[in-house]
């Protein structure tokens, strides 16, 4: 397995709006789209209007790749700077959990 966690910060709140709107159509695409894409969410961070948390768990760095590559997700790539102010990516090394059915 293969993760990451992402925290957004937008610019404003009419840019927040924007950038959910972008996660929503990317999110459709990934959904249908990337079998090796285990897991993709996106919150809203309590108290905090402006932030948006990403984690992703794929089913190996191979899978990640595949979704990096995806005309979509390049899109969004180009398309999300302009709503935000920040971005902050932690690469994570599964270990273990409840939800997901891994062979380790």
């Amino acid at each position: 397995m293969f993760g990451l966690m992402v925290r957004f910060t937008c610019k404003d709140v009419d840019a927040a709006a924007a950038f959910d709107g972008l996660v929503a159509r990317t999110g459709e695409q990934i959904r249908a789209n990337e079998p090796g894409t285990v897991i993709y969410t996106v919150h809203r961070v309590d108290g905090r209007p402006l932030e948006r948390i990403f984690y992703e768990l794929y089913r190996d760095a191979d899978a990640f790749e595949v979704h990096e590559a995806q005309g979509y997700v390049r899109e969004f790539l180009e398309a999300r700077e302009q709503y935000l102010t920040s971005t902050e990516v932690d690469r994570l090394d599964f270990m273990s959990g409840k939800g997901v059915d891994v062979e380790r």
